[in-house]
């Protein structure tokens, strides 16, 4: 197994640093739990750190630096770039351009953290091996001119282990003493770090593996509600890279999606300000389009039984109705209400709930 590896491309530092940390949550984190058990401040503090470190990364990291959604104050600005440090996934520059290669080449060879090349290679693959050349940084000349970034990619190594190790650990001293402070060290620091970099690499990894397309089947990006609640909201993935500009990812009212409240309070606070949203007509036919792809490739499915291609048929007409119609407003310069955008999602809903249902196939190939 050893054989097959790599080693002359293997990036030692970064891989030190993650095999390092999640040996130290598998064994010195329940060594210290069984010697001195766990109190309500450890909990507290752990995820007081994860949730701070981890909103910075959502709300900072990926939808201020890398797609300026929305723009900030300094303040703001200042503090995800601190605790986004401290969740250890290098610089907001980095992190940026790496994401925005990402964008521009998703499913490519020029994706960092291309899926088609494995679960693993989208996980962590990518980081563990040194398997392109570094980034040229020409996509990311917006954030070199900001002082703040810059300053925090010149000291993000100091300023990364202040926050994630050093800070836990003194709030665990002057709170207990040594033996708080190794606890908060352990589980707030470095078990911390561990899971909230896992929950991340989630989204580079199952992201594009599970969950459906209901706006897009161009690239391999998916939604995924259970992904949203451990990601603070990334995990509607496949509607964000349709429309990566908008500052939310979840825009369906029952989607979680906190990291867009955080953005839409700090606004009404007066700390963010030009929120960028995508209209919901655009969605909705953004949706309508993808439900007739589907729809079609389906009728294309000579497995499918006459009364499956009925059911398909009919519910193709149907939404072609109402596209119809919509197109005839729009032409007309006649406003589009909420009732008409509720009409056609239902029709969609309708349309593309009949695709799961069962019994669609012959048990014989057609």
């Amino acid at each position: 197994m050893f054989a097959r590896i790599p080693f002359e491309k293997v990036n030692w530092l970064i891989s030190s640093f993650l095999i390092g940390t999640l040996f130290l949550s598998l064994t010195a984190v329940p060594a210290y739990l069984v010697c001195f058990g766990l109190d309500s401040f450890q909990i507290v503090l752990f995820f007081a750190m994860f949730c701070t470190c981890g909103f910075s990364i959502t709300v900072g990291y990926h939808r201020l630096f890398s797609h300026l959604t929305f723009q900030a104050h300094w303040v703001v600005r200042l503090f995800t770039l601190i605790f986004g440090a401290g969740a250890f996934e290098n610089s907001a520059l980095l992190w940026a351009c790496e994401h925005r290669s990402h964008h521009k080449h998703v499913d490519h060879e020029e994706d960092p953290y291309c899926i088609s090349k494995g679960l693993f290679h989208a996980h962590i693959g990518w980081l563990l091996f040194k398997l392109d050349p570094p980034p040229p940084f020409d996509n990311v000349a917006d954030l070199q001119k900001d002082s703040l970034v810059n300053w925090q990619n010149r000291y993000i190594h100091w300023i990364a282990a202040s926050v994630a190790f050093l800070l836990p650990a003194t709030i665990g001293f002057i709170w207990g003493g040594w033996v708080s402070a190794l606890g908060a060290f352990l589980i707030a620091g470095v078990a911390r770090v561990v899971i909230l970099q896992h929950c991340t690499f989630c989204i580079n990894s199952l992201c594009h593996y599970l969950g459906t397309r209901p706006y897009s089947s161009k690239c391999s990006a998916r939604d995924s509600w259970l992904m949203a609640l451990v990601t603070f909201g990334e995990g509607y993935h496949n509607y964000h890279h349709e429309f990566q500009y908008d500052y939310r990812n979840g825009v369906k009212p029952w989607q979680f999606d906190p990291t867009k409240w955080i953005i839409w309070t700090l606004a009404k606070l007066g700390l963010a300000r030009k929120l960028r949203r995508v209209p919901t007509e655009k969605i909705v036919l953004c949706e309508l389009n993808e439900a007739q792809r589907r729809l079609a490739t389906k009728l294309a499915d000579p497995s499918l039984t006459e009364l499956a291609v009925i059911y398909i048929t009919t519910a193709g007409h149907r939404l072609e109705a109402v596209a119809q119609q919509w197109t005839l407003r729009r032409a007309q310069q006649i406003e589009v209400t909420r009732e008409m955008l509720g009409e056609l999602r239902r029709e969609i809903r309708a349309a593309t709930g009949i695709l799961r249902l069962p019994g669609l196939h012959s048990s014989q190939p057609a």
